[in-house]
């Protein structure tokens, strides 16, 4: 088989940059060790800033996150007992939408299914080969059978663990990593979110965020150690952890039920640098990790690749190398700028057990300051509802 673009992986970014290459006339081919179901039901973030609807409205699946998604204007800062609104709408005229990337995933599933478009599910033993030359090629096991997929690129976009960035020689890549000591627990249900936005909550006893994915549907997190087990948590001990942790109004209107789904995520930030080999590019968590503490997992993968599409329809359209020449750089521009908020951002809102009650202090000064000073909320405010793609 040979296709121009081999995507591996069929996560949101693959899927997107699938979509965006389809309606540009570029033929791509997604590859995914997994299958469909598994895919669709992995539970992961749900803010998106308007950049990265923008890129859904051009890959010809924006109607459903128009009808469904929840505008939100403005998020909550809880520290003190007490609520501290940041107004995204008026600090910068902007907003976020609330609309969970299975939602997302689910979209661009359809779209690439409706248009006939090839996606190998389940291809086992996936390797990439001589993508530093002229003849990239992508195989895999399936039904039994070893296949090959010849293509002029391929598009690393097979998260963390995948196969992509593992293939590079020793000393191709620079990986700059922070591991936290603590991770999320997080819970799932359908229950009706505690307030209208997002709140994030800086207490003694760790981080607790209410968050939602629809308006019958909540997501709650409260900040756990890293050896933590899902199994130590009953449904009701995370809910009545959740309520310790936040203001007592707010905690007055958390609706609890069953969890969907319960699980503990680990925060690391993490780049890899450069982003492209050759041939090969790497794009969403295969080239970086942020905490989710920022949101910016999602909208920094589906920006990777818009602007690989760009530089790929550059090629293909124009005959020119320049977008692809340009494609790394472009990329972690943006990318340590999110970096860099989401490390801030996450320093701001947890208890490091290592700084004390001095750290303590230092973080109640920073929150008293940043909702006392315009200035300061309004930088908050840019870097959330996410910066320019120029």
């Amino acid at each position: 088989m040979r296709t121009q673009v081999a995507i591996v992986g069929a996560g949101p970014s693959g899927l997107l940059l699938g979509a965006l290459l389809h309606r540009a006339g570029i033929d791509a081919v997604v590859i995914e060790q997994r299958g469909a179901d598994y895919v669709l039901g992995r539970i992961r973030a749900g803010i998106l800033e308007q950049t990265t609807v923008d890129l859904l409205e051009r890959a010809g699946v924006g109607r459903r996150v128009h009808a469904e998604g929840l505008r939100h204007d403005g998020t909550e800062l809880a520290f003190g007992g007490a609520l501290h609104r940041i107004d995204f709408q008026a600090l910068t005229g902007r907003h976020v939408t609330v609309y969970g990337q299975t939602e997302v995933t689910r979209d661009l599933m359809a779209a690439r299914a409706e248009a006939g478009l090839v996606t190998v599910y389940d291809a086992a033993d996936v390797a990439i080969a001589d993508w530093d030359g002229g003849a990239p090629k992508v195989t895999y096991m399936l039904d039994g059978r070893r296949h090959q997929l010849d293509c002029d690129f391929i598009a690393g976009c097979d998260g963390f663990h995948g196969v992509c960035r593992a293939s590079l020689p020793a000393g191709a890549i620079t990986a700059y990593e922070k591991v936290y000591p603590f991770g999320w627990l997080g819970v799932l249900a359908d229950v009706p979110p505690a307030t209208e936005e997002l709140v994030y909550a800086n207490h003694e006893r760790g981080f607790a965020l209410c968050s939602q994915r629809s308006r019958t549907r909540s997501r709650y997190y409260i900040q756990c150690p890293s050896d933590d087990r899902v199994e130590r948590w009953s449904d009701d001990a995370f809910w009545d952890e959740l309520r310790r942790r936040l203001p007592e109004h707010v905690a007055d209107h958390v609706v609890t039920g069953p969890a969907l789904e319960k699980s503990i995520a680990p925060l690391r930030s993490f780049v890899a640098e450069p982003m492209r080999f050759g041939r090969l590019f790497l794009a969403g968590d295969a080239a970086h990790i942020v905490p989710p503490t920022g949101a910016k997992g999602l909208n920094l993968a589906a920006s990777d690749v818009g602007f690989l599409a760009d530089a790929l329809g550059e090629f293909y359209g124009e005959r020119s190398d320049a977008g692809i020449a340009h494609y790394s750089q472009r990329c972690l521009a943006r990318i340590w700028k999110a970096e860099r908020f989401s490390w801030w951002f996450t320093s701001l809102m947890h208890r490091f057990p290592e700084t004390g009650e001095f750290g303590a202090r230092m973080q109640r000064a920073e929150l008293d300051y940043l909702v006392g000073s315009q200035a300061a909320s309004t930088a908050l405010a840019e870097n959330y509802v996410g910066l320019s793609l120029d």
